[in-house]
């Protein structure tokens, strides 16, 4: 019996892009992580060979991981500038929240009729811990706890092809949404929202978990509508006193 092997010089080049591929992979990874994580503010600028040496590799895998971030709507490549985090318009991000808003429900109607104990037990556990957040008043867990626990009642609804067009959405608003829920009095509203949804899963109303779902999401629209305009505002009449006192 004979072996055959690919030859020395095609079998080298095959492990070596596969490094390269895996590498990459893992660039992208932590710095996508980075920018949900709000590590990178909306409109930072990252500078490839700083974040290189950052994490011991060269400069190609960061430059590859920065082609991939722009293609998932995280980053920006203005040309002779460099690459900056996206910072999503207001319109940008209407328009994500009407389109989770329907897959939201679906997911819901799907979750009353199929959703397994084990899995209700783990949604009502996030939400606990939510919870808890909110009475230490942890913004950023609770937003990494949101980020999750909307997540994973997709993900739980089984449908693939919906998790990922979600995720790429929820990637671009997560931004947005952080900013949103930094404002600690957002937090009991949101969470309170959360309870409700469990319940009407829980309930096996399909009707009614749809609703829960759609609600909260149209709801968080309007929050960060309001959120945005008052951020503005105060902003603005803050640039109006410092003017006032030169």
């Amino acid at each position: 019996m004979s072996l055959s092997f690919a030859p020395p010089n095609l079998a080298s080049a095959t492990i070596a892009l596969l490094q390269s591929s895996s590498l990459t992979s893992v660039v992208q990874q932590d710095i996508e992580r980075a920018i949900l994580a709000g590590e990178y503010a909306p409109g930072s600028k990252l500078v490839e060979a700083t974040l290189a040496e950052k994490m011991g590799v060269s400069r190609g895998p960061v430059r590859e991981a920065f082609r991939m971030l722009e293609e998932a709507g995280l980053v920006r490549n203005e040309k002779n500038r460099g690459v900056f985090v996206r910072d999503i318009p207001m319109d940008e991000a209407v328009e994500i929240f009407d389109l989770r808003a329907v897959m939201d429900e679906l997911v819901g109607r799907q979750l009353a009729v199929n959703i397994t104990s084990g899995q209700l037990k783990e949604i009502k556990a996030l939400v606990e811990a939510m919870e808890r957040a909110v009475k230490s008043n942890d913004t950023r867990h609770y937003h990494l706890l949101n980020l999750k626990f909307h997540d994973r009642l997709v993900e739980m609804a089984g449908n693939r092809k919906l998790t990922s067009i979600y995720r790429k959405l929820i990637k671009e608003l997560a931004l947005f949404r952080r900013l949103n829920l930094a404002d600690g009095w957002l937090m009991p509203i949101s969470a309170g929202e959360h309870r409700q949804i469990v319940k009407a899963i829980a309930s096996g109303n399909a009707e009614e978990a749809g609703k829960a779902m759609f609600d909260h999401v149209m709801e968080s629209k309007v929050r960060t509508i309001q959120n945005d305009l008052h951020r503005h505002t105060r902003s603005a009449a803050s640039r109006v006193r410092e003017h006032r006192s030169v």
